[in-house]
């Protein structure tokens, strides 16, 4: 028995020292891997901040890219009206910027950019998206914007992107921050990094009690774009699939008044749930109460004079061709998402933070004589409901803030429009 202990033995050993060998077999291979990933790393890095030497034959369109966002940057950005921010206008443009008849126009911090991802994927048009960024953030967002514009196809094909901070900070190529940027490889890992970022604040609960200036981001969006019409909508908001199309076949069938806004019905969606894409499928959705009408608990008269049930009731002709389902006379405190004209009157901009930015604006519209339409099968959603209570601390005295200057602002509006009877 002693003998077949040794041969047992030596099989052993023959088993052990093959397996020794593929470990290490294994381990050079790894090595060898990750020296070649740090190299593809180190080309991906260069190839997005290297200087405009890097790889001169590689990739010549590339590099105008980089050498048009360095430009945009030297440039130092225009201030405001109000001289408090810095407005980095056209920071990176579309490749393809075909004079388009209508564009979506978008506005977020960073820690919201992650939702531009499934916007455009509905969207699938020209986009203009502006952003604001303070603090660390200016230099971060410069660099993911420019990271995703250089990974995504579509991105890069569709948005124009705008960077407004305040007057005293200054936008700079990401040229030195390697940590920041390594893992950077491809459109799905910029994302990655986004979502990472995103629970840094709620809201507009931007750090060390920095504004978030909506109506001036609204506006930088709008004026990045010229195409005939616009709309203006959150980045967490989706609309209904193939608007783009739809629109621009009703508009072509018969040509708009040159004062008449489409609305767009508002809702919003429980989180889990799958955006809708057709109005059948919205109002499925919405008869079992996992959608309902957008701040129905928040502020349900700021969205009521859509006339939902009149809405979700109107059936929609079997052909599936957009029209305007009904007209509806504003009242106070009406705030409806439309696709306009983009000669509407701009946004106000002294409103920031919570409270009266945008009814301020359809106010105005009123006043200037424009009528309300609303569409019979085009819809925007927002991505979970809205409940009181989770909203940042000051929200309070910022509405009280903007609710003092929206009464002056509607004084304002009797001068601006001398000969009009609307008052709001």
């Amino acid at each position: 028995s002693g003998m077949h202990l040794s041969k047992k033995c030596s099989a052993f050993k023959v088993v052990l020292s093959a397996l020794l060998i593929v470990a290490l077999l294994q381990l050079i291979y790894l090595s060898f891997l990750s020296k070649f990933h740090g190299k593809q790393q180190r080309y991906r890095y260069s190839e997005l901040f290297g200087g405009s030497g890097a790889k001169k034959n590689g990739h010549p369109e590339k590099n105008s890219r980089k050498e048009r966002l360095r430009f945009s940057l030297s440039t130092g950005g225009i201030f405001d009206n109000s001289g408090q921010y810095r407005v980095y206008k056209n920071l990176i443009k579309r490749s393809n910027p075909s004079s388009d008849v209508l564009t979506l126009a978008t506005h977020t911090t960073i820690s919201n950019l992650h939702h531009l991802e499934s916007l455009l994927d509905r969207w699938q048009n020209p986009l203009s998206a502006a952003i604001f960024a303070h603090g660390q953030d200016v230099k971060f967002a410069t660099a993911l914007v420019y990271a995703l514009s250089f990974f995504c196809p579509q991105i890069q094909a569709l948005v124009d992107f705008h960077l407004v901070c305040l007057s005293g900070e200054v936008a700079s190529f990401p040229e030195k921050d390697r940590e920041h940027f390594a893992g950077l490889e491809d459109c799905a890992s910029v994302f990655s990094r986004l979502e990472t970022h995103r629970n840094k604040y709620q809201n507009y609960d931007i750090s060390g009690n920095v504004s978030y200036p909506n109506n001036l981001l609204r506006n930088v969006a709008r004026s990045g774009t010229e195409s005939t019409y616009v709309l203006v909508i959150d980045i967490d908001m989706v609309p209904s699939a193939d608007l783009h199309q739809h629109f621009l076949a009703m508009i072509a069938r018969h040509e708009p008044a040159g004062h008449e806004v489409f609305v767009l019905p508002a809702f919003e969606i429980r989180h889990a749930r799958k955006i809708p894409a057709s109005k059948a499928e919205l109002v499925q959705l919405y008869q079992v109460g996992e959608v309902r009408p957008f701040y129905e608990e928040l502020c349900p008269r700021c969205q009521a004079p859509t006339n939902y049930s009149q809405w979700v009731n109107s059936h929609v002709r079997e052909t599936g061709t957009l029209e305007v389902a009904y007209t509806v006379p504003w009242t106070d405190p009406w705030e409806p998402f439309y696709i306009g004209p983009n000669s509407v009157p701009l946004y106000d901009e002294s409103f920031k933070q919570y409270g009266f930015n945008r009814i301020s604006q359809s106010c105005e519209l009123f006043v200037a004589g424009y009528k309300f339409s609303v569409l019979s099968s085009a819809f925007v959603v927002h991505r979970g409901f809205k409940i009181q209570g989770e909203f940042h601390a000051r929200k309070d005295e910022e509405n009280k803030r903007n609710r003092v200057l929206f009464r002056s602002f509607k004084e304002g509006l009797k001068t601006k429009y001398p000969s009009s009877s609307r008052r709001c």
